[in-house]
């Protein structure tokens, strides 16, 4: 059975960016030989004309890893209502994804994703449901992208977890040392006050969090096989970080 939630060590998770489905296959295909243990398709990036069911089919069937899949608000979904989205997200679900971004402020858009709306919260959870219904695991995310403190940070992890989501995702910023430093800390309070699996992530100076984040509590690393024009340049090599981690 394909999961996120069961693993004897964090996951290496080799992120998937393309506008093509021959692309994405061929990113699978790399990743397969630096050590990817599951892969993360960016939905969003997709051409529109590629956006239907049967390549979803044919991309879910290509590797026989799990599969998370984001389908965010940015690139070629700008326009779309956050209706639109979920029943996205449901039909990637119906076609075999393992797990499913629901954004913590989908249905109410809010500054650091994460609304407190009761109407948009309900929503969510019903969202929530309906994606476990279908058998797909559920990461719900917050990308707040400034540096947060401790006791926020786990604000949003708690009510993630409340909202029925299996993973927890926020992702924050570092400017300084001190900062990265405390990221460290917060990762492992998670670990300690969380009873959900997390990934916990930054923007900015981040490079000790993305390398050693997973060693220290979070669920799986975000890597990718080359940085070419539509990765995200903070995520690390696979594989560096299949190094870094076995010999942890």
């Amino acid at each position: 059975m394909k999961t996120f939630l069961k693993y004897e060590k964090p996951l290496l998770t080799c992120m998937v960016q393309a506008k093509t489905p021959e692309r994405i296959k061929q990113l699978i295909d790399l990743g397969d030989k630096e050590g990817a243990e599951t892969y993360g398709m960016q939905f969003c990036q997709m051409k529109p004309e590629y956006r239907k069911r049967e390549v979803y089919l044919e991309l879910f069937r290509y590797t026989d890893k799990p599969t998370y899949v984001t389908n965010y608000r940015l690139f070629e979904n700008q326009g779309k209502s956050d209706e639109q989205l979920a029943a996205e997200i449901l039909e990637l679900a119906d076609c075999g994804a393992t797990l499913c971004d629901v954004m913590g402020d989908i249905y109410c858009r809010t500054e650091g994703e994460l609304t407190m709306d009761e109407v948009a919260i309900e929503k969510q959870i019903k969202l929530i449901d309906e994606l476990h219904a279908r058998g797909a695991e559920v990461l719900m995310s917050s990308h707040v992208l400034k540096y947060t403190p401790a006791e926020r940070v786990l604000e949003i992890a708690l009510e993630h977890q409340r909202r029925g989501a299996d993973i927890c995702k926020i992702v924050t910023s570092a400017d300084t040392m001190e900062q990265q430093i405390e990221n460290l800390r917060i990762v492992n309070m998670l670990k300690e006050k969380l009873d959900i699996p997390f990934l916990f992530l930054a923007g900015g100076e981040s490079r000790i969090l993305r390398r050693l984040g997973s060693s220290l509590g979070c669920c799986m690393s975000l890597c990718v096989y080359e940085h070419d024009e539509l990765s995200t340049p903070l995520q690390p090599l696979i594989c560096d970080m299949k190094k870094i981690r076995d010999l942890i």
